[in-house]
């Protein structure tokens, strides 16, 4: 089934109540181990010349390195991005003020229930988990932005979730032509180890840190520290941008602006049950 049919047969699910929506997140398991976070400073240039044709300079990649070793508990993680329908029943439930800013007018987008929301902020994301925390009785959390790359890279330390070559057909990125978010787990082939969807593209996803230098590294003043100063890290990538946001090790934030579109996924360090 291509792309598009899979998009279309998805969006119909989502009208009539989509299954895989429900009061608690659907979640993987993430093994723990010792993860090798971020990229060798020696693969910087060529990095940064992959993907110049996008025009990605080498301060953005430059924040990803060195590499280090992370140890990293086992941990649950939401399979999927959190949905403009689960965000919804967050606002109705919660009284928490402001709507996303992808939301026309404000107004929920029913016709994309299932589809990830976006255009939230970091405090919109943390006041989700502290509800979500209160609403189930389980500790949710953000995951932590080495959590996340775990997620997404692996012990293998892949390029993207699925491989170290980039594929336009396995996310929904710029090079996909979509320009728009896609049910969440529309890309099935692009799915991580763990079994964690949409970790690549659809929408960037918030983690629980703010931009720091990795151990050994130096602190990039890129335009992001030069226009917001501390900013949240987000990951992932999204519809909106290229594939070099898409891989694992890239390290971004909430750029200004309607082409930054960026959600988040819940964690929890216990098993739901």
């Amino acid at each position: 089934m291509t792309a598009r049919r899979r998009i279309a047969v998805f969006g119909v699910v989502g009208l009539l109540g989509d299954p895989r929506i429900g009061k608690t997140p659907a979640v993987v398991r993430v093994p723990g181990g010792t993860a090798t976070i971020g990229l060798p400073a020696d693969r910087v240039d060529d990095v940064t010349a992959r993907w110049a044709h996008v025009g990605v300079e080498r301060d953005w990649i430059a924040k990803e390195a060195p590499a280090h070793p992370v140890a990293i508990a086992a941990f649950w993680l939401g399979r999927y991005p959190v949905t403009n329908a689960e965000y919804q029943r967050f606002l109705e439930e919660s009284g928490h003020d402001g709507r996303p800013s992808t939301w026309y007018l404000g107004a929920y987008p029913w016709d994309r229930a299932n589809h990830p929301v976006a255009g939230v902020g970091p405090g919109d994301a943390d006041a989700y988990v502290a509800w979500l925390t209160g609403n189930t009785g389980h500790p949710w959390r953000l995951p932590s932005e080495a959590e996340w790359e775990w997620a997404a890279a692996g012990p293998d330390g892949r390029e993207f979730p699925w491989g170290d070559e980039f594929d336009p057909d396995r996310a929904n990125t710029r090079e996909t032509g979509l320009h728009t978010t896609s049910p969440v787990g529309a890309f099935p082939d692009g799915q991580s180890w763990c079994g964690a969807m949409d970790l690549a593209g659809n929408v960037e996803e918030f983690t629980a840190d703010d931009y720091r230098p990795y151990p050994g590294g130096e602190l990039v003043h890129d335009d992001l520290v030069q226009l917001i100063g501390d900013y949240r890290i987000a990951r992932g990538g999204s519809f909106a941008r290229h594939g070099d946001l898409a891989r694992t090790r890239r390290r971004h934030g909430a750029y200004p602006g309607p082409e930054y579109p960026i959600g988040f996924r819940v964690a929890t360090s216990e098993e739901p049950r």
